[in-house]
């Protein structure tokens, strides 16, 4: 189990069929044990009926003790034998099942972490989460058909076997009865894959919203949208309960055929059997015989519907999650076929004019903050674009090496739930002093002494525990941590007061000193410390100088900043915990 999460394989997403016979022949193994197990807990149901009516005829009947001891013996052995089969049949089934589960988990994930960035502009949060706990389970659930459904083909044909010694026409109703229910189902199964797979699109879609209500429940309460979000959720979830009442109606009907018809089947066999026992065509054993093997024969004839059942969910699961594993990552529309630049090079965006020369701190001012946080989508190629680094067109560049020496930190990065030394430090391991060296870079010793464990205290997950200020600095200590070749900074200091802007300014500077920085801001206290300052216009830049130099030259630009500096005067913000303002996002600004 352990090996199918480390290496889960290559899955084949050509057909939803397809997908859950990969997750069959990955584990050809325990598989072919479990259907081997099935077969033979199956077949050894059919054995009691058989040596029962041997106890009747050879022993009760004609009085002879010693035959019916013997009799009653091998029953009795049979039985501990199929007892040790059922548990043993369980139980592989079971690892089957959480192999399937792991291994479907562990490509999903993995094709979650391949898309990256693009993962939630393709599909939301809530998606993910449906695809990689329900879905994952009831494609797991289907595989345990190989199992006791190849032992239900089994038993099926040896109980028409042994009808066949005792009568033709009871093994003709057998072998022409059971065929008959699959059919009789077959229609609710279809169905059945319609009205699930609705089911599922529409449950996807309220567990995105909801997600969004819950992620955005300051700014709905601020704009006052939180009753109609909220009534927008109440309706779509009654018309998932309706929607969830037709799969119930066509689920009971399948559950209510899964146990009367093969009622109905043992009810019709047993009143044939009776009729010629009454004739003398059947001696006593017989009938009982035969009434064992039709009770028998009601097992595997539920599997076959059950098995049919689960086949149609498993199937409309892995259509969702092909689906999913098929999404491809924007390649930028070029062939990945250069490392990138040997050393420190040039970024520049053709689109907007932006040209950041290596080793120093580049700053983008723009009055749509859309605007600027556009350049720096491009520079770091998370939008297509002709931008180049070094002269390379950056889609020309594979993109793990471009995510490995381009960094952008922007204040809607996740934060994941641990310890606040882990969530600091990402995804390698840092020694004390690192850490130390990017909090205070980030002015966040305020953060980590606030704490009752310090760097060792619980982080929720996204920062809920801390305010708006703090997980924008925490964000900050982290891609300073990180030390990137270019590290590209969106509104860095968005949420902070005057007196720590002016602080992570200065820090910023020093710890970026020589290493190529661009940020996004309009505050004067970060744009003096930059080394080169574009001006943007509609997205194009109107001006480049230093920031005294644009002050001097650009009545746009004075204007634009002398705003930002009213801002950070003292008391020019409201609200917040010391040290931070109200939290302000790229999509809130937007």
């Amino acid at each position: 189990m352990a090996d199918s999460y480390a290496d889960p394989g290559t899955p084949d997403c050509r057909s939803a069929l397809r997908y859950l016979w990969w997750l069959v022949t990955s584990q050809r193994l325990r598989i072919a044990a479990g259907a081997l197990l099935g077969s033979a807990w199956m077949v050894c149901l059919t054995l009691p009926p058989y040596l029962l009516s041997r106890a009747i005829d050879d022993g009760l009947e004609p009085g002879r003790w010693p035959a019916l001891a013997g009799w009653v013996a091998a029953l009795l052995g049979v039985g501990v034998l199929n007892a040790w089969l059922a548990i043993m049949r369980h139980r592989t089934m079971t690892r089957v099942r959480m192999d399937a589960a792991f291994r479907s988990v562990a490509v999903v994930v993995r094709q979650a972490t391949v898309l990256g960035a693009e993962l939630p502009r393709r599909v939301t949060g809530g998606e993910v989460v449906t695809i990689g706990f329900r879905d994952v389970a009831v494609m797991a659930g289907t595989l345990t058909i190989t199992g006791p459904g190849v032992g239900a083909v089994l038993a099926y044909v040896v109980v028409a076997v042994l009808l066949l010694t005792v009568s033709p026409l009871l093994a003709v109703v057998v072998l022409l009865g059971v065929p008959l229910l699959a059919v009789l189902a077959g229609p609710l199964l279809w169905r059945l894959q319609g009205v699930e797979a609705a089911y599922r699109e529409r449950e996807g879609t309220l567990a995105a919203r909801f997600e969004d209500i819950v992620g955005g429940l300051r700014v709905l309460n601020g704009i006052g949208g939180k009753e109609v979000y909220g009534e927008r959720y109440r309706r779509g979830s009654r018309e998932l309960t309706a929607e969830g009442y037709r799969v119930g109606t066509v689920t009971s009907w399948i559950q209510a055929l899964g146990v009367g018809l093969p009622t109905l089947f043992l009810s019709v066999v047993t009143w044939l059997a009776a009729r010629m026992a009454a004739q003398g065509s059947l001696t006593v054993g017989e009938l009982v015989a035969v009434y064992g093997y039709t009770a028998v024969l009601v097992v595997p004839v539920s599997f076959f519907i059950e098995g049919g059942y689960s086949l149609s969910r498993g199937l409309v699961a892995a259509r969702r999650v092909i689906r999913f594993l098929t999404l491809e990552p924007a390649s930028g529309g070029g062939e990945a076929t250069s490392d990138g630049p040997s050393g420190p090079s040039a970024l520049r965006d053709p689109e907007s004019g932006v040209e950041v020369e290596p080793g120093g701190l580049t700053a983008l001012v723009s009055a749509r903050p859309s605007d600027s946080a556009a350049v720096v989508d491009r520079l770091g190629r998370f939008a297509e674009s002709a931008a180049t680094w070094g002269g390379i067109r950056l889609d020309e560049i594979d993109l793990t090496r471009v995510r490995r020496r381009i960094l952008v930190a922007d204040n809607e990065a996740d934060l994941f739930a641990g310890p606040l030394r882990e969530v600091i430090s990402g995804a390698l391991e840092r020694d004390e002093e690192a850490i130390g060296r990017g909090v205070r870079a980030a002015m966040a010793q305020d953060i980590v002494r606030g704490l009752p464990d310090g760097l060792d205290s619980p982080v929720d997950a996204q920062g809920r525990n801390l305010s708006g200020g703090q997980r924008q600095r925490i964000r900050l200590a982290r891609a300073l941590l990180a030390d990137p070749e270019v590290l590209l900074a969106v509104e860095p200091t968005s949420a902070v007061d005057a007196h720590t802007e002016a602080a992570v300014a200065a820090r910023l500077h020093t710890a970026r000193s020589g290493r190529t920085t661009v940020v996004t801001s309009t505050s004067p206290l970060l744009l003096d410390r930059a080394d080169t300052v574009y001006y943007l216009v509609d997205g194009s830049v109107a001006a480049v100088g230093s920031h005294r130099e644009l002050l001097d030259g650009q009545p746009g630009y004075r204007g634009l900043v002398s705003r930002g500096a009213d801002d950070d005067a003292p008391g020019g913000s409201s609200g917040g915990a010391a040290g931070d303002t109200v939290p302000a996002s790229r999509e809130a600004v937007r």
